[in-house]
């Protein structure tokens, strides 16, 4: 980033209320469904805020890292933590594939052509908006009849796939891990919730830990005030949309936001 481009997109006081109201609206969003909004920010990022493809990834993952932090003790109350460490070998069987997805595919982020990863990060929306057509309704299901050392491969691969997902777009990787959850290992719905920020967590850091050895980290520092508006705006509104859960009924809900980043992947594929 030239000091000019620095200057352009530095965040403004105009640009901080932005920020934070965009930050509350995609915030709102997650909490509806239950996740952090990422996916939805992303291309917010790219689209409204004209960032790069692999700037508005770091941004977002910064972000996430943020919405995730503090998640975790809020849903200490609602789930103790001695039940979620109870679950402890199916947090390090997701980790084991997870921790190395996350690196590969930060690195992958950090080497491919921008106008690659806008094809890649196009995909992966389109991608999550099917799996929230589908994927919530995993909770109606029965789990994989699926045990013993087949049960560890299988989480490793899919925590793999999820790492990766996470990396590449900044994301917690909750819209993926927790129907992973559910069918995989049979968990309750309630608790694939914490299960699953205790593996987007250090998931997100060890993307973060890759990200940070190349040059495009520097946005981190450029953009502080931005970063900070809207990670408050995200909390915010994932607050808020929390206490909207049932206002709207999922019918509804999951095919417009599934909508919505469908139209955003066209957007952000066409983007240059």
């Amino acid at each position: 980033m030239t000091t000019q481009d620095a200057a352009v997109t530095e965040a403004t006081p105009r640009n901080r209320t932005a920020a934070f109201g965009g930050g509350a609206i995609i915030g709102a969003l997650g909490g509806l469904i239950g996740l952090g909004g990422a996916e939805f920010r992303l291309p917010l990022l790219i689209g409204a805020f004209r960032f790069g493809a692999l700037e508005a990834v770091i941004l977002n993952k910064a972000m996430s890292l943020v919405v995730v932090s503090t998640a975790l003790p809020f849903r200490a109350q609602a789930v103790p933590w001695n039940e979620v460490l109870g679950h402890w070998q199916v947090i390090l069987n997701l980790l084991a594939g997870s921790l190395a997805g996350a690196w590969v595919g930060a690195s992958w982020a950090t080497r491919t052509h921008p106008r690659t990863l806008y094809r890649v990060l196009a995909a992966l929306l389109v991608a999550i908006a099917v799996v929230l057509l589908f994927g919530h309704s995993a909770a109606h299901r029965d789990a994989l009849h699926v045990t013993g050392i087949a049960r560890v491969v299988l989480g490793v691969f899919a925590g793999f796939g999820i790492g990766m997902v996470a990396a590449l777009m900044g994301v917690a990787g909750g819209e993926l891990l927790i129907p992973t959850l559910l069918l995989l290992y049979g968990i309750d719905i309630k608790l694939a919730g914490s299960l699953s920020l205790a593996v987007s967590l250090p998931t997100m850091l060890m993307g973060f830990a890759r990200y940070s050895r190349d040059s495009s980290f520097a946005v981190l520092r450029y953009h502080r005030a931005f970063l900070i508006f809207m990670a408050l705006g995200s909390i915010v509104g994932t607050f808020i949309g929390a206490r909207l859960v049932g206002a709207i009924s999922s019918a509804v809900l999951l095919p417009a936001l599934a909508a919505i980043l469908v139209v955003s992947a066209l957007k952000v594929w066409q983007h240059r």
